[in-house]
């Protein structure tokens, strides 16, 4: 809220600001409507780009940082009543909002920015970044757009193709390359041996979606081995099923590359497992140590089994500190 709001008067103004990488600025909107869930808000989506190589720049070079956003960028005031930035290309605008904005605005930077934490008026970093600070409050995983209401919402859309699947339904969410991982064909053979044989025994049925970063070849052996068991293989054609297929499902498998993906799955309550890939991350590996002391997670180890737990709810345990913290601040002034 701004100084002079108080709940129930005009509603915030918040922008979710990013690089408009899908991945990236789901975690702004995300955490944007988890607020929003929790007091009126109106909520404007910011994409940053900038012109020629500034966006490369370490943020102590990027002097004069409006100067150099592409028009499309809107950086302009009237500013927000609370920003909620993701990303490297945010930073340089993040740091100097407060001063823009007359300290109206409060400041969220998402992520470790790996810039001093004082900066902003508060940082939510995963906590396997084992970053500190008395403005730092961090998350298992990342804040993320999953809801109950928006699982619904999603599964009606896809239910006349979905509801007539046998049980058990299996959710693949299949990542991709990236700096720690790989999904080599070797590798990508082995997992759909791994996902076939209990899937048959079972009776029951996929739904298998990649990400952006899924190597083709990986892909397309996935889709030729599975393509003969009940369910649905998005081919990246047509409207998205992926929160329809986390609504269904009874199991879900992720693999370890990504901290989104898992996050998601663990806000369902139903049982996450984790599939091995090629590589290895420090990060990553205590982020599914985290998953699994919550009960969430578990590595996948070729057979299905239920559990229970509290769905995890980080991203609106983070939108409660915010507005927590908003309020204290906005009280002494």
């Amino acid at each position: 809220m701004s100084a002079n709001q108080t709940p129930g008067s005009e509603p915030l103004t918040i922008w979710a600001v990013s690089d408009g990488r899908a991945g990236i600025e789901a975690q702004a909107v995300g955490l944007a409507e988890a607020v929003a869930r929790r007091r009126p808000a109106r909520i404007v989506v910011k994409r940053v780009s900038w012109k020629g190589r500034t966006g490369r720049l370490p943020w102590w070079l990027a002097w004069l940082p409006r100067r150099w956003l592409t028009p499309e960028s809107e950086i302009t005031a009237p500013w927000p009543d609370l920003w909620v930035a993701a990303g490297r290309a945010t930073l340089p605008l993040s740091i100097r909002l407060k001063k823009w904005s007359g300290g109206k605005t409060y400041v969220v930077q998402i992520q470790d920015p790996r810039v001093p934490a004082h900066m902003f008026d508060l940082v939510i970093p995963p906590k396997h970044d084992r970053l500190t600070g008395d403005n730092v409050v961090p998350i298992t995983g990342s804040p993320h757009r999953v809801s109950q209401a928006r699982l619904d919402a999603e599964y009606e859309k896809f239910k006349d193709a979905i509801e007539a699947l046998p049980r058990p339904r299996v959710a693949v969410l299949l990542g991709g390359k990236s700096k720690a991982f790989d999904l080599p064909v070797e590798r990508a053979a082995q997992m759909a041996h791994e996902i076939q044989l209990p899937l048959e025994q079972e009776g029951g049925s996929l739904l298998m979606t990649f990400s952006r970063r899924t190597p083709e070849p990986a892909r397309a052996l996935l889709a030729a081995r599975l393509r003969d068991l009940p369910g649905i293989i998005w081919d990246g054609e047509g409207p998205n099923p992926y929160f329809a297929f986390l609504a269904a499902a009874d199991y879900i498998l992720v693999t370890e590359d990504s901290t989104n993906m898992a996050t998601e799955a663990a806000s369902t309550g139903k049982p996450v497992f984790i599939l091995k890939m090629d590589g290895q991350s420090v990060k990553f590996r205590l982020f599914h140590e985290e998953l699994e002391r919550q009960g969430a997670a578990r590595p996948y180890g070729g057979a299905f089994h239920g559990w229970t737990y509290e769905p995890v709810d980080e991203t609106g345990r983070a939108a409660a500190e915010v507005l927590a913290r908003m309020d204290a601040r906005n009280a002494k002034t």
